[in-house]
């Protein structure tokens, strides 16, 4: 249907008769007037649905993204007198037969002589054998651009050569409790997004922060949705009891169900689908360190020395942008870092890592523009001419990663020039790409219907070399994101944000929704990316005294504090970072009152890294994240369907943090269904209830939920140390599981099986903790039962 028209169509569905087009054993494929429908399942509880006017489309497989085959054993197909079936023994698809019935009001024939739908529209609902109604679609259209609809424009982003293009989008029923999660990252501080627009783009500018799109929406209705569209794409989730679907440019409808009885079956298909996350290095569930930016080799050592000096826990230090002497050069500027080499070797013998920032951006004068020029490898306009930001933006251009050979040939440079050097890792900025790419193109076609794949492209072209040329794991930092990008071992942030408690406060919910998305490292810049204001006086007096931290937070009067709690945040991040534009960023340039709460902090990271390494080998595994909104632990508590400000890490804790300037309490919601401790207390309290704790300006509120098993670490100053089991906390009031993992925690060994597993069961009504698997500590006396 033409997507401003609104009303129902009934008769336009033309009362066309159902065709099973292909056999019992083969996907379900049928016809509705001039359109073809096609369900073809993954698994018993997964299903790909397309729909188009086209019909060599809607049986065209998937899109970019997409690992996963289909697999159909365990199907069957009936018709009834209502409606084409496809069931398995999870899911049941009906495809409703149209029959006729009833005639269209007068009305309805009147406006039909001026306004028609622009497909026969399509009827299709998802169910369980048991009778839930997990999904139901109302309708479809596949649209030429035109000025009605007010998209004529984007024709002209098409060549002659290229596919016709075509505005698509689905409507699906939107029962008045169902919640929306996951869509990638959108910074506005929502969390449920039922009610709120979505723009699902790679879109450095929006208004609320830089967001990212990952088109996969997590219900609590027991299903998830990928939309299998790179093109720009709005969804409305909630509005007018439905919620709406519609991307730029596309040839066809394409959208898998996933069906799961908990939050993480749902994963677990989303995994199946579009890849496993690998393990990252150890390192990188450590601390890294960065700032914007470390201007020269000695600087760097400086500040890693501080760290040792002071015996504080370190595994990554970065170098940032501009240590090059051109755009694309792929050096570093020999005045600066006259032997980046030897100051590897120094780092490496602390135990610490470093990465290092490489952009896709070639400027003309650089030694390899002409070669990439010459290629034909840059993203490019109609006409072949290199896309580039003139009269602003003076960068260059993109190199156009989606062609094999320029991808393969950007690795090889990065590998020769700056890797060699003894950088472990790399900082993948301005993987969007930078330079938007509507109406120009790609070598897999226009910008335009493939905006959102950049991100997938590029750090698929890195991983590829690590695992081809390096022995240990890849890593890299990307600052977008695209379905399946977590198969690529990425860290990914949420790009350059600001330092303010507000964009702080958004950070939490920003979080929880991108790893709703089923990309599980996710981070961001622990006290915001931009500069600071040369003065900022908050309303409330600061909680800690700026005036010995003036030479990094100048006039910000409440900058210590604010960042002191974000840095008390991260600490319970998947990974932890911190960045910034500020002329030192070390725990120790925050004042005397912020530098032993920032390093209280930090060490109690180090102390946590056995349960959270374990919980990266359970996401390896489950494909479930282990930064978990409410929703997904608590599904039958209806208090935490939108609580922004509250996350689990894990099965255990249950992590608060506080982002008001000047408070010293807050209130925290307990979910019901489970009993909890104050971590720092060991105070038992009832789930189920809202309950108000203190806050001061050292104490992170933070819970543990009842039939936990906590392993703790022995201090550490980096992974590269082994690293003991110091501690085994029990916390009482339920049988409780947790998996201990570890491996060598730099190379792939762990794929085929080198590692110690160990199983631990605590046995609540025997008061017991048994081990199984590889043995974890030898002394009972670690094992602390808390309040026993």
């Amino acid at each position: 249907m033409s997507l401003r028209v609104r009303f129902t169509m009934v008769f336009a569905l033309a009362l066309l008769p159902s065709l099973l087009a292909q056999g019992q054993q083969d996907n379900m494929v049928l016809t509705r007037g001039n359109s073809t429908i096609v369900v073809e399942p993954y698994g018993p509880n997964i299903v790909r649905v397309t729909l188009s006017l086209l019909k060599e489309q809607a049986l065209a497989g998937p899109g970019y993204g997409f690992v996963g085959t289909a697999a159909r054993a365990g199907w069957k197909y009936n018709q009834s007198a209502d409606a084409d079936v496809y069931s398995s023994s999870r899911m049941i698809v009906s495809v409703n037969i149209p029959r006729g019935s009833g005639r269209p009001v007068p009305s309805q024939v009147d406006i039909g002589k001026f306004f028609n739908g622009s497909t026969p529209g399509a009827n299709i609902t998802f169910s369980t054998p048991e009778g839930k109604t997990l999904l139901h679609l109302e309708g479809w259209s596949q649209s030429v651009p035109n000025r009605k609809d007010g998209n004529a424009g984007v024709l002209n982003d098409k060549r002659p050569s290229d596919p016709q293009f075509y505005q698509v989008g689905a409507t699906f029923a939107s029962p008045d409790d169902e919640h929306y999660y996951g869509l990638g990252q959108n910074q506005e501080g929502f969390l449920d997004h039922r009610g709120h627009t979505v723009d699902c783009s790679q879109n450095y500018t929006a208004p609320a922060g830089p967001s990212t799109c990952v088109p996969f929406l997590v219900t609590n209705k027991g299903y998830g949705l990928i939309w299998d569209n790179p093109s720009r794409t709005v969804i409305e989730p909630g509005f007018n009891e439905q919620t709406r679907w519609t991307s730029e440019v596309g040839d066809r409808v394409s959208f898998f169900v996933i069906a799961g009885k908990s939050t993480d079956e749902i994963y677990a298909g989303y995994r199946q689908l579009t890849g496993a996350t690998p393990l990252l290095p150890k390192s990188a569930y450590g601390f890294i360190q960065c700032k914007q930016k470390y201007t020269t080799q000695d600087e760097v050592l400086s500040v890693a020395k501080g760290y040792r000096e002071r015996h504080l826990p370190l595994d990554t230090i970065v170098v940032d942008w501009f240590y090059y002497t051109k755009m694309g050069q792929m050096d570093l500027d020999p005045v600066k870092w006259p032997d980046p080499s030897a100051m590897n070797a120094e780092l490496h013998k602390m135990g610490i890592h470093t990465m290092i920032s490489v952009w896709p951006r070639f400027v003309p004068g650089s030694r390899y523009y002409d070669l990439v020029l010459k290629n034909g490898w840059f993203e490019q306009l109609a006409d072949g001419t290199p896309t580039n930001g003139l009269p602003y933006d003076r960068a260059g251009s993109d190199i156009d990663t989606t062609n094999p050979d320029a991808a393969k040939w950007y690795w090889g440079v990065i590998r020769d020039n700056v890797l060699s050097k003894g950088f472990d890792s790399i900082w993948a900025d301005e993987t969007e790409p930078d330079l938007p790419p509507q109406g120009s193109y790609f070598h897999i076609g226009p910008g335009t219907r493939y905006y959102n794949t950049y991100p997938l492209f590029h750090t698929g072209a890195l991983y590829d070399g690590f695992r081809r040329d390096t022995p240990h794991r890849a890593l890299t930092l990307s600052r977008d994101a695209y379905l399946g990008i977590q198969r690529n071992g990425v860290i990914v942030w949420s790009s350059d944000i600001y330092p303010t408690w507000d964009t702080f406060k958004r950070q939490i919910p920003t979080g929880l929704d991108f790893t709703a998305s089923g990309i599980a490292n996710w981070s961001n810049d622990t006290g915001g990316w931009q500069y600071l204001p040369s003065e900022h006086h908050p309303e409330h007096p600061p909680l800690l005294d700026p005036s010995d931290a003036r030479d990094t937070v100048g006039g910000y009067d409440d900058y210590p504090e604010l960042y002191t709690r974000w840095f008390e945040y991260a600490t319970f991040l998947p990974i932890f970072r911190t960045h910034g534009s500020r002329t030192y960023n070390e725990v120790w340039s925050y004042g005397h009152q912020a530098e032993p709460i920032l390093e209280k902090y930090l060490k109690l990271r180090y102390e946590l890294l056995p349960y959270i390494y374990s919980l990266s080998y359970h996401t390896y595994e489950s494909g479930a994240p282990s930064m978990r909104a409410l929703f997904m632990d608590f599904p039958e508590d209806p208090n935490v369907t939108d609580l922004r400000d509250e996350y689990m890490l894990g099965p255990s804790f249950l992590v608060a943090p506080v982002s008001e300037q000047g408070v010293t309490t807050r209130k925290v919601y307990l979910p019901a269904g489970a009993d909890w401790y104050n971590y720092w207390t060991n105070e038992r309290l009832k789930g189920g209830q809202t309950i108000t704790v203190d806050a001061p300006i050292d104490k992170l509120p933070l819970f543990v939920r009842a039939g936990s098993i906590l392993p703790l670490g022995a201090p550490v100053e980096s992974t590269e140390e082994t690293q003991a089991i110091a501690k085994v906390r029990v916390y009482p009031g339920a049988d409780a599981d947790f998996t201990l993992y570890d491996d060598d925690g730099q190379t792939y060994a762990y794929e085929n099986g080198k590692s110690k597993v160990t199983h631990l069961h605590w046995d609540d009504t025997k008061a017991g903790l048994t081990q199984t698997g590889a043995p974890a500590w030898s002394d009972p006396s670690i094992v602390e039962v808390v309040g026993r």
